[in-house]
């Protein structure tokens, strides 16, 4: 029998039956305020893999070794576990983005098999899914292929897989900038407001946790061809990344940003455009 079909023999197997066995207080639950609110039961159940982080702090919260041992005994490749152990442990400032990132290499160093890879990424638990978001984005130098690989993950249901997405393609976007702004503006006319959220948030001149764009910061007229398309987005998640993205230039192109919302605002009176507008001009309305 082939590896994939090894894996999702196991996989499938076993999904319902944990979904039946989850008690429904947590499945329903809302994520804690902080760490030291987070229930032992809730952490018991991340550290297994056996549901999604319900908010950043439980993310936060996961034991990812712990979590990775469970993985690879479903993968049969305990042996492996002590190549990701000290990939970990190597970390002058490990935190829980760069250890996702650490155990997204060290399985594409450890194997290319896409079985493993499409295990992962269709794994219950949100944080496999990141690992995988990371192996299959890395794996990938050109932009083009890149970006197809990723965008499976960018319309993630989970708000860490889409952010990881992120994180995993910007340095190829930084390095591609023309080519990925051609093709994420025809990622603007997706279905999926992921998909669309995805083309705004990735090329932010500043944005979160992520590597700033130079190009962008001194010549945001460049990211027109995605923005522009977004302006009256319906989905509220997606304007916030429109507005976010305009307030990031105004850091250094005040005037700029100035003069395309004037425009924006004079071509549509939507109280989406509206919206979007408010958030592009805080700082400068400060």
């Amino acid at each position: 029998m082939c590896i994939d079909a090894i894996i999702f023999s196991r996989f499938d197997s076993i999904t319902p039956l944990l979904f039946f066995m989850i008690p429904e207080h947590i499945l329903n639950r809302k994520g804690p305020r902080s760490l030291k609110d987070l229930d032992q039961e809730v952490l018991n159940y991340l550290n297994k893999g056996q549901i999604e982080t319900a908010n950043l702090m439980e993310w936060l919260a996961v034991d990812q070794l712990l979590l990775l041992k469970e993985i690879l005994k479903h993968l049969g490749k305990t042996d492996w576990y002590d190549s990701f152990y000290e990939a970990v442990s190597s970390q002058k400032k490990p935190s829980a983005n760069s250890n996702t990132k650490v155990i997204g290499t060290t399985f594409l160093e450890l194997t290319n098999d896409q079985g493993i890879l499409d295990y992962l990424a269709t794994h219950t638990s949100d944080v496999p899914r990141c690992w995988a978001t990371y192996w299959a984005g890395i794996r990938e130098t050109d932009i083009h292929k890149r970006l197809e690989v990723i965008k499976p993950f960018a319309a993630d249901s989970h708000f860490g897989v889409r952010e990881v997405a992120i994180f995993a393609s910007k340095e190829g976007i930084i390095d591609n900038l023309d080519e990925a702004i051609a093709i994420l503006s025809g990622w603007t006319m997706d279905p999926d407001e992921n998909v669309r959220r995805y083309a705004a948030e990735a090329t932010r001149p500043i944005g979160v946790w992520t590597k700033k764009i130079d190009t962008l910061k001194e010549q945001p007229e460049l990211g027109i061809p995605i923005l522009e398309p977004l302006k009256a987005d319906p989905s509220k998640y997606l304007r916030d990344s429109v507005g976010n993205w305009l307030n990031d230039a105004s850091k250094s192109q005040p005037k700029w940003v100035e003069q395309i919302c004037t425009s924006w605002e004079a071509k549509s009176q939507t109280k989406e455009t509206k919206y979007v507008l408010k958030k592009a001009l805080r700082s400068i309305n400060k």
